[in-house]
């Protein structure tokens, strides 16, 4: 098998398990050898790879940066890198064109210059294209615009049989929504997508607020006016948990209507750039800690708003500090469903992320790993379901 260099030329793909070493992924806990690494230029190398991988009988899974936790980016058979389509194509007329294995940083490189924005960033800003848009893709802003893949205005893909096609909402329908977030490349591996473009803020300012409980947040999740908005829980020093909600509007100018100013407990003003970047000096310092590098056993469900209070206030209530590390972090982020399939959220959703890292004097990963599925059974009871899509 033949891939790429990196430079645009053809070389050798690396074969065999001891050329090739093992895999692992961000999740920390699977690890796996493949038989070969392939590292692709185009898409017709894409598709020539996935011809040759199930001509000999292989198992073949495309992966991005490796921010799976689950191992659902390693394989014993062909490992397809993306990092080698990584180019962004094209910004012009409110949409961009870019390759599957580019970075969401990479993305923004490439559009702030013309002070354009894609409407939904991940909160991380150096995961894949490719990637988020097989999960699905919720931000900050998902409360306006949905998820990621929602928004996907077409794909190029290379479908399983090996052919290189596009889809679109009009053109290969079936195939447009079996790839988008289906939580694997099973129907299909994107190579390319085609994105709107939104104009973006020149600074932003975020207001904090503290809430007793889940369902107070939930309230002003739904209730709050902002352009981005985003949950947390955190645990008490003296046990228990308090509630965050951070309001973001762009442009600085105004203050979020919902809000009760005399309870904002911190404002900070940011030039967006900094703000969607934002989780750059915490993971510097991670790095730094050795906590990055530590097993991060991700809990992520979707719930329907009418339950996502009872679930999370129970889930919690079971939960200390321990249960989640040191770097552990508690995500709830209400979005617009609806358009995406594969996504196969409920209605009005809620995505309640239990961030856990296995940092030492904590649980381990397997008790970690037993709690989320005790998460996700929970969840499944009150009409809800795994993210990424199992």
């Amino acid at each position: 098998m033949r891939g790429s260099n990196g430079d645009g030329t053809l070389g050798r793909t690396l074969g065999g398990a001891g050329a090739v070493g093992d895999f692992g992924d961000f999740g920390g806990v699977v690890r796996r050898t493949p038989r070969a690494v392939v590292r692709p230029g185009s898409a017709r190398e894409v598709a020539e790879a996935v011809r040759e991988a199930a001509a000999n009988g292989l198992d073949l899974v495309a992966r991005g940066c490796g921010h799976s936790t689950d191992g659902r980016s390693l394989t014993g058979g062909t490992a397809l890198d993306l990092r080698g389509l990584a180019s962004v194509r094209e910004v012009r007329d409110g949409r961009l064109v870019v390759d599957a294995g580019a970075t969401w940083r990479e993305v923004l490189e490439a559009t702030l210059p013309y002070g354009l924005t894609p409407p939904v960033l991940t909160d991380y800003l150096d995961l894949t294209v490719g990637g988020t848009l097989v999960a699905g893709g919720v931000g900050g802003t998902s409360h306006v615009y949905g998820t990621q893949a929602a928004g996907v205005l077409a794909l190029d893909v290379v479908t399983r049989a090996g052919e290189a096609v596009t889809c679109s909402p009009d053109v290969r329908p079936d195939l447009f929504d079996a790839v988008r977030a289906a939580g694997t490349d099973a129907h299909g591996i994107i190579t390319r997508a085609t994105l709107p473009l939104v104009r973006a803020p020149e600074s932003v300012r975020s207001y904090r607020v503290t809430y007793p409980d889940a369902a107070r947040l939930l309230d002003a999740l739904r209730h709050v006016t902002a352009d981005d908005l985003s949950g947390q829980a955190k645990p008490e020093r003296v046990g228990g948990w308090r509630f965050e909600l951070t309001a973001t509007v762009y442009g600085g100018a105004r203050t979020p209507d919902g809000l009760v100013l005399a309870d904002v407990e911190e404002v900070e003003e940011l030039p967006f750039l900094a703000f969607a970047d934002r989780m750059r000096p915490d993971v510097e310092e991670l790095v730094a800690l050795g906590e990055w590098a530590r097993p991060h056993p991700w809990g992520m469900v979707l719930l329907p708003r009418a339950h996502a209070a009872e679930v999370i206030t129970r889930t919690l209530d079971e939960t200390a500090a321990v249960d989640v590390g040191l770097s552990g972090v508690v995500l709830v982020k209400a979005f617009v469903g609806g358009g995406v399939p594969m996504l196969r959220a409920p209605d009005d959703p809620v995505l309640f992320s239990m961030l856990r890292t296995a940092s030492p004097g904590c649980r381990t990963h397997r008790e970690m790993a037993a709690a989320n599925d005790a998460l996700l059974h929970r969840a499944r009871a009150f009409g809800g379901g795994p993210y990424p899509a199992a």
